[in-house]
């Protein structure tokens, strides 16, 4: 690459004064240089001499004074301000050479844009250069405007100090006396220098079969990771990671991460510019997107987090599930750990009774159960999924005297009480639609299609919104109910707001996802003690937008045990094993009627939140006494399993017969690792198992989960550094078998 090409780091230097590498912000009055550093992580931007705002770094620390690029030696080692490149050809004219942390749609722009707008008068060129920044407490803004028109945006950043992670966002104003029109709006735009080796991971699948790990090289060929759902959907989730080709695995090498915190249609793109360099989107999905900004009105994005390690992605994984337990999920660092957990709805179906229900309540108190889920078919006339859906009041043929005897009998049992809703659905056949049939998304006069014979409210409205709301308050306030298995069963089609201007109709997009928001959030406060599990057919609305609310999420449909290994391994990639609940469900398993044992189905889903699905009716005795005996198990290793460190020992995918799986506690005093065993051939011999986050100078006794033998020769007691160096293997032979072992310290 030419020095022409490549200005944009190379020739500028920014001695950044005698502010310690530990500050959070520096940007003092006055300067044209800013930057964030936490954990190990430097992040900077500049001024050049243009006005434009340039991307200058993201990676490992960088010294109080060490220059941002090279000394020009023809001014004898003095710093060079920075300068913006000129025009590269007549193909590439300054605007396209640019790096702008965040471009306006305009001035020969060829890359993703930060904001595209369309002014009243039919201009669509839009330049954004930097006019002012403040630091607020630990928050950098940074606003931008347009050249000519009162067009604002004010960038935000701030940094995690414990784990390097940046939180971006953005926000435009309207400062002229016209409205304009946003047709595309991103919270951040990410810069990674030019190389040809950077590789792009993501998460893609579909219902049932979620959170499948893809790997692909960065290219100028743009990868756009997207829902155009309505919601964040199956197919992508809105996180990426970026490593490098031969330098980054598992446990070595550079990782460039992030997530976009929301639960509506998104688009985050990922490609080469035209100098090579490697720029990441991420906003609002501007398919069937527009938003008429009003005169002095604001429009906020939401919350883009990216984090950086060089220790693989390992290490990337910790680290934001670090970020997500204290910052993002309810009550951070004071959430509880999540109760064992028992639903009926293999068991019964819609065929919901109280009688039916109190007796799998003493069924499932009998094996350690902490929490009783009532599931689908308790309310309104709900036989089946072609009725009901919207009338959240009690079935009084199931239930004759309400909710109040079956939830005495359940906390009589030492249980907490949860029911299934679906707030945001509603069936034809029901009183709410029937009332109000206008209140679903729709377009007049085109036909309003189904999805598992239901339709999709229009949270947008404000009436929507305050009915849900109110409903739900309701429910929660006039019973004792502790959890809400918070269901979204379909995508958005027809995707109408009828009742806006046309102008403002495409707002339904953001309107209902804030809404929703706003339910959630206002639900919780009226509520301290309520806890809610997201789900969407198993993890189709899974971000950290909806994870601020949650506080566990249903991962998948799909629940047999060896795809739940991948789906699981998959699901940690991005966020936390806090959140993640597995469920012990009845073989053959529904999705693919696989045959396991109780034993193998329990220690995949003790991998997480564990959970019970199965229909208890059909147990036997042998089945509750080893039921009983792995909750029991559990609880001894949950705080490790929840709220521990993550390390991938053996991955599982489909060319291997072995995965291992190991948890740290925190404090570093107990350690699990899971080794499962997919299927074996006559004389495998299994390479050692090597755990890992153990601390090496510490002596650790070991066990098996569920009181197990060790296997022959092996040590019951040693340092951490020999089980780390040494490594264990259990002799495990046939297909589907597994064990855990526990490392415990020794005082």
């Amino acid at each position: 690459m030419t020095r022409r090409g490549s200005t944009w780091l190379a020739t500028i230097v920014a001695v950044m004064g005698s502010v310690s590498v530990d500050a959070k912000v520096t940007a003092p009055a006055g300067a044209t240089v800013f930057r964030l550093d936490g954990a190990g992580v430097t992040y900077a931007l500049g001024v050049d001499d243009k006005g434009y705002l340039e991307p200058l770094y993201w990676g490992p620390p960088l010294g109080t004074k060490d220059p941002l690029g090279t000394i020009d030696p023809a001014r004898s080692g003095e710093p060079v301000l920075l300068k913006a490149p000129g025009e590269l050809s007549g193909f590439d004219p300054a605007g396209s050479v640019t790096p702008q942390e965040y471009p306006g749609q305009g001035e020969g722009l060829v890359s993703e844009p930060g904001l595209k707008a369309v002014f009243a008068d039919g201009n669509r060129d839009l330049v954004l250069k930097y006019r002012s920044h403040r630091v607020e407490g630990e928050t950098l803004l940074v606003e931008l405007a347009d050249i000519h028109r009162p067009l604002t945006v004010v960038l935000r950043y701030a940094i995690d100090p414990e784990t390097g992670v940046l939180a971006r966002s953005a926000t435009v104003r309207n400062g002229g006396d016209s409205p304009v029109r946003i047709d595309q709006i991103a919270a951040a735009v990410f810069t990674l220098s030019a190389r040809d080796d950077y590789t792009l991971h993501y998460l893609t699948g579909r219902h049932a079969a979620e959170w499948q790990k893809k790997r692909i090289a960065v290219t100028p060929a743009l990868t756009v990771l997207e829902s155009r759902r309505g919601s964040t959907g199956h197919g992508n989730n809105p996180w990426f990671a970026i490593g490098r080709d031969g330098a980054t695995d598992e446990d070595h090498g550079p990782v460039w991460y992030g997530a976009l915190a929301w639960s509506g249609s998104f688009r985050i793109s990922v490609g080469q510019d035209n100098l090579g360099r490697v720029r990441i989107a991420g906003g609002f999905n501007p398919y069937d997107f527009s938003w008429s900004l009003k005169p002095g009105e604001t429009l906020d994005t939401p919350t883009f987090y990216a984090g950086y390690t060089d220790g693989g992605m390992g290490a990337a994984s910790r680290a934001f599930h670090r970020f997500q337990m204290a910052h993002v999920i309810p009550h951070g660092d004071r959430a509880k750990l999540r109760p064992v957990l028992y639903n009926s709805w293999e068991a019964t179906a819609f065929d919901v009774t109280e009688r039916g229900q109190e007796a799998l309540a003493e069924k499932a108190a009998r094996i350690g159960v902490e929490r009783f889920v009532v599931d689908d078919g308790w309310f309104g006339a709900r036989d089946s999924d072609r009725a009901g859906l919207g009338d959240w009041t009690v079935n009084r043929t199931k239930f004759p005297d309400g909710l109040k005897p079956l939830i005495d009998k359940v906390k009589s049992l030492g249980m907490e009480f949860g029911l299934w809703v679906e707030p945001e659905m509603v069936n034809v056949d029901s009183d709410l639609y029937r009332a109000h049939p206008d209140w679903v998304l729709n377009f007049p006069g085109r036909p309003r299609t189904e999805g598992r014979n239901q339709l999709v409210l229009n949270l947008a409205r404000s009436d929507v919104r305050d009915h849900v709301l109110n409903v739900l308050d309701r429910l929660v306030r006039d019973n004792d109910i502790a959890f809400l298995k918070w269901d979204y069963n379909r995508n958005w089609t027809e995707a109408g707001w009828p009742e806006m201007p046309l102008a403002d109709q495409q707002r339904v997009h953001v309107a209902y996802v804030r809404n929703l928001y706003h339910i959630l959030a206002e639900l919780r406060r009226r509520h301290p003690s309520l806890e809610i599990e997201a789900c969407s057919g198993g993890g189709g609305r899974i971000d950290l937008g909806i994870l601020a609310y949650s506080d566990q999420v249903w991962t998948s449909d799909n629940t047999d045990p060896a795809d739940r290994l991948m789906i699981q391994d998959g699901f940690t990639q991005a966020y936390a094993p806090a959140v993640m609940m597995a469920w012990v469900t009845d073989s053959p398993n529904w999705a693919n009627t696989r045959v396991t044992s109780l034993d193998y189905r329990f220690l995949s889903a003790m991998q997480g939140g564990l959970g019970i699905g199965a229909n208890l009716n059909h147990w036997q005795d042998a089945d509750f006494a080893t039921a009983a005996k792995w909750v029991a198990a559990y609880k001894t290793i949950r705080a490790t399993v929840q709220r521990g460190r993550l390390y991938r020992i053996a991955p599982p995918s489909r060319d291997d017969g072995t995965s291992a799986t190991m948890y740290v506690a925190a404090d570093g005093r107990q350690g699990v690792l899971f080794q499962m065993l997919h299927s074996s051939m006559w004389r495998d011999n299994p390479s050692a198992l090597h755990p890992q986050g153990l601390d090496p100078a510490r002596l650790y006794r070991v066990r098996m989960l569920g009181d197990g033998a060790l296997p022959e020769g092996m040590p019951r007691q040693a340092s951490g550094a020999f089980w780390m160096n040494i490594g264990l293997c259990a002799p495990l032979k046939g297909d589907f078998v597994g064990a855990a072992f526990v490392f415990n310290a020794v005082d």
